[in-house]
């Protein structure tokens, strides 16, 4: 399934705007405790133009900007929580959620797993590698993305969706990868800090449906923010 699972239904779903600005929100408030100017936080800068390519209004991403940073009344307090466990069929998932209310989180998270297995910290993170993951497009025709990974010093590529590449980073050198990429024919469309598979599990179409309606389940959860799964595509 690629570095991240993503629902299908998300792209036409009556709500599905209105859940990715939400999520957004809470990246851009956390990003924003280390300063509310992007020019000099990388981390918030990158979250602000996905932003802005989903079309998120000025206004909400200003508002989030603000409370991040403690210039608002009542600002952010929003603590993130890795859970390690395993879908259906015993394929790996580390579930990423943003919550301003632990007590909550924990037992819906605990439900969620029900017809999986919640683990422990560390149960299957062994499984994953924790890097930078960067989906950029094409300029043009010409745009050769192994090379461009070479020169803007990615570690690994790998297709994604709609003819666009995710590119393995470091941790440490996604901001500068970002950054070099225009420079060799590809427009960044996303950047993040994840998790990847090691060992993806292979499924039957029966098994697979049952693991995506476990997926959409937990995605479908206000405090989830990413869904990471060891799912081969």
């Amino acid at each position: 399934m690629g570095a991240q699972w993503k629902a299908r239904h998300k792209e036409i779903a009556a709500n599905a705007k209105g859940k990715i600005f939400g999520k957004l929100s809470k990246e851009i408030m956390v990003a924003a405790r280390g300063g509310a100017d992007p020019d000099s936080n990388s981390r918030l800068r990158l979250v602000v133009e996905q932003a802005k390519k989903v079309s998120m209004p000025k206004e909400t991403l200003e508002r989030a900007i603000k409370k991040g940073a403690g210039l608002l009344d009542g600002g952010a307090t929003l603590e993130r929580l890795i859970y390690e466990g395993f879908a259906p069929h015993k394929v790996p998932v580390i579930v990423e959620c943003l919550t301003d209310n632990v007590n909550r989180t924990y037992p819906n998270i605990r439900v969620l797993f029900r017809k999986g297995q919640l683990g422990a910290s560390g149960s299957v993170a062994w499984d994953f590698d924790h890097v930078g993951m960067i989906e950029a497009t094409p300029v043009n025709k010409d745009s050769d993305a192994e090379v461009a990974a070479i020169e803007a010093g990615a570690q690994d590529l790998e297709p994604s969706e709609e003819g666009a590449t995710l590119f393995i980073t470091d941790i440490t050198d996604l901001d500068a990868v970002c950054k070099a990429l225009p420079n060799f024919g590809f427009t960044v469309v996303s950047a993040q800090i994840g998790y990847r598979p090691k060992n993806a599990v292979k499924l039957n179409d029966e098994q697979r449906a049952e693991v995506e309606e476990f997926l959409e389940a937990i995605d479908g959860d206000d405090d989830v923010q990413n869904v990471y799964v060891g799912l081969a595509d």
